[in-house]
């Protein structure tokens, strides 16, 4: 039996989570197993090839519930579609996991 590519187990995860949820790097990495919270990160920036448009990308935070994209642009990108989906940022531009955190796959 052939095993799933890991940037499609990945993919597969991240597309489990919900609008209006987010999950981190590590969360992903630890479901899927194999890799670590960078290596998601890498897959994820392989997104913007526009291959996998059904990845729900924009979901995917950092640990301490903060976009991790340095691009200004990118960055404000991601903001504006986790607030089109309801997820709200505080002050410090972070999110409240408690509020809007994916608890993961059923």
């Amino acid at each position: 039996m052939e095993e799933t590519p890991l940037y499609e187990r990945i993919y597969a995860i991240v597309r489990q989570i919900p609008p209006g949820k987010v999950a981190t790097y590590g969360q992903i990495a630890q479901i899927a197993g194999g890799c670590g919270a960078r290596q998601v990160g890498y897959a994820m920036a392989a997104l913007r090839s526009g291959s996998h448009p059904d990845v729900p990308w924009q979901r995917v935070i950092n640990r301490h519930g903060k976009i991790s994209i340095h691009d200004p642009f990118g960055k404000y990108i991601q903001r504006q579609l986790l607030e089109q989906e309801g997820v709200k940022f505080d002050e410090n531009d972070r999110v409240n996991f408690e509020i809007f955190g994916w608890i993961g796959p059923p």
